[in-house]
Formats: structure tokens, C-alpha cells, sequence
């Protein structure tokens, strides 16, 4: 029997009302209160975000999983910010800091040291799991403590943080140590899929003019996902649906094994440039076009983008393994 075009029109409003839209939600994953090194309350802190247009934030304390329920009673309201708990797991070898957060803890966990760099990571990133948390490593550089070879060996962890705000964590790398985005070009080369967060890493809420103070907003990420919830928000945390950003914002990323396209919020009278990034940290292209196009030969290994804006900040957009990934 065959369908009339009103019934085939209907149907299809029908299945496309079941389907939610996809929203951008900008969050922070990284920040501190006074329950560990910070300057300012939970209660300061949460609000902070909750007025300075986040959608979400996360409190990761150092080894202290600090309540929420309360905060989330005071701040939060559906469909508009949220509060979730976390704890960055500080831990260390031979004097290196290690440092895991675990998202969306069920309790709060110790940190579980090592016989290595790696097997200490491994070891944090394991107890984050089992405590059906999401973890994500944190600012390699920072001491010095993480090489690329470290994280290539690291198992069920999709996260680590590409830009950290604190002044102190040399996200640049220096000497003969890589910045985080050449570890992280030649992690992807190996094969191994990582996806990179951007965040601020807050300690000072209350020294605003200090430029060695941790200040908020340094950077953050928007998460691509059909509601503001923490499931949703973390699922697509680690299936890559996001940028991270340090104040470059964008309206759509679409990707797909035939192109890549990017389209720029611009901002304030800013000039951007793209650059599409491939194997080895070879730069693939690159266009001051918004929006910005990419069309992917299928060689390249993978693809990422970088979007910088003429007064030095950026987003950066997270891989298209044009190989199959390893499992997590």
C-alpha cells in the first residue's frame, strides 16, 4: 500500500520532534575551592560560573570530593546550569606531580600511586572507573611530569587537558620538552585516540589583577548534547562531541570522512584563521574563511582543526581518526 506525500510528511515531523536537538553547553571541568587550595567558598566559586555564562562547572577538589547537592539546590535549574561533583586525584612518582580528575564520582577516592609515570596514571585512571567517574588526565607539562610516551600507554581514558589556565603548567612546553599540542599530534599519529579539554584550573577568584594568580575563565569547553544533564554532557565529553576553547566560540562543527566544516561566533571585530591538522602535526590547510572548509583526502591519518582569533586565542576542534581507533 502505498503512502500519501501529507502521511510521509508527518511521519517524518513525527521522528524528527522524537529526536532532541543538539545544544552547545560551555562548562569547566577543572576548579578548586578552600575544602582544598582555593581562596573562595564553594558557594563563591559555583556562583562565579553560574554569572559568568556557564552552563555547567565541575568542583575537583585536590583528594576531597566536595558536596553539591546543596550548590546544585542554590544554583542550578533545569535546562540552565548545573553543578557537578568531582576531585582531582594528586598523586605522584619519584617527584613528578600526577594529577587525574575523576567527574562524576560516587565517592571519593585516594590516590593510588605507581611503579611508574604510566602505571601510576593508570592505576588513578583505573579507581576513577570503578567509581563510574569519567577521568581526565591533567597538564602534562606541569613539573615536567608526563611525556607523549606516557600517555600512549594509558588504557580507558579518552581525556587529557590540551590548554590548562593556571600561569604555572607550561602548556607551551620550553627547551627540549614538546607543548601539549605537539604531544598531542604525536599521540594521535601513533594511534591512539585522545581528545583534548581546555580548562581553567581555578584556585583565585579574589585577585583578579594578579597574573600569577590561577584566575577563572581562562578556558573551558562547550559540549555538543541534547540536554543539560550530567550523563549527556559526559558521554559526549568522551565521544569528542566538543571544542575546548580559551574565548574563540563556534556555532557548528560537522565532520564526517568527506569534510570537515567549522563555523565561527565572531566577535568584538576579530580576524580568524583555521588551520586543519593532520599525521605528524602536518598542517593540511588553512583559511581565514568562515566558514571554514576542509575536504578530507582519506590519507591524512587524522584530521583536527585549530581556529585562532586576532587577539591570541583559540578553540581547538577534537580529531577525525580516519582509522579505526584502538578500544579504549
Amino acid at each position: 500500500m502505498r503512502l500519501s506525500l501529507a502521511l510521509i510528511t508527518l511521519l517524518a515531523l513525527e521522528l524528527s520532534a522524537a529526536e532532541p536537538a543538539l545544544r552547545w553547553f560551555k562548562g569547566n571541568t577543572h576548579t578548586h575551592t578552600l575544602n582544598s587550595d582555593g581562596d573562595s567558598t564553594p558557594d563563591e566559586v559555583v556562583r562565579w560560573y553560574r554569572e559568568h555564562g556557564y552552563d555547567f562547572v565541575v568542583i575537583t577538589d585536590h583528594n576531597f570530593l566536595t558536596s553539591v547537592d546543596s550548590l546544585q539546590g542554590l544554583y542550578g535549574a533545569e535546562g540552565k546550569f548545573l553543578v557537578i561533583r568531582g576531585e582531582e586525584l594528586t598523586d605522584g612518582f619519584e617527584g613528578k606531580p600526577i594529577h587525574v580528575n575523576g567527574l562524576d564520582l560516587a565517592k571519593q577516592l585516594d590516590p593510588q600511586g605507581g611503579s611508574s609515570v604510566a602505571d601510576t596514571i593508570q592505576r588513578n585512571v583505573d579507581v576513577i572507573r570503578a567509581a563510574k567517574g569519567v577521568p581526565h588526565i591533567n597538564h602534562p607539562n606541569f613539573g615536567w611530569a608526563i611525556t607523549a610516551d606516557d600517555l600512549k600507554k594509558v588504557r580507558n581514558d579518552r581525556l587529557f587537558e590540551i590548554f590548562n589556565g593556571h600561569p604555572f603548567v607550561n602548556n607551551h612546553g620550553g627547551g627540549a620538552a614538546r607543548s601539549l599540542e605537539e604531544m598531542w599530534d604525536e599521540i594521535l599519529t601513533s594511534g591512539k585516540l585522545l581528545y583534548g579539554i581546555a580548562v581553567d584550573d581555578a584556585h583565585h577568584f579574589k585577585r583578579p589583577w594578579d597574573r600569577d594568580a590561577a584566575r577563572p575563565g581562562q578556558g573551558w569547553v562547550a559540549v555538543r548534547a541534547s540536554k543539560l544533564a550530567t550523563a549527556e554532557l559526559l558521554t559526549a565529553l568522551e565521544n569528542g562531541e566538543f571544542y575546548a576553547s580559551t574565548g574563540v566560540a563556534l556555532n557548528a562543527v560537522d565532520r564526517n570522512r568527506r569534510t570537515f566544516r567549522i563555523e565561527i561566533r565572531e566577535s568584538g571585530g576579530a580576524r580568524y584563521t583555521t588551520q586543519f591538522v593532520g599525521r605528524g602535526g602536518m598542517v593540511l590547510a588553512e583559511t581565514t574563511t568562515n566558514p571554514a572548509f576542509y575536504e578530507i583526502r582519506g590519507d591524512e591519518g587524522y584530521v583536527r582543526a585549530k581556529v585562532t582569533d586576532s587577539n591570541g586565542r583559540a578553540a581547538w576542534i577534537q580529531p577525525l581518526m580516519l582509522a579505526s581507533p584502538p578500544k579504549k
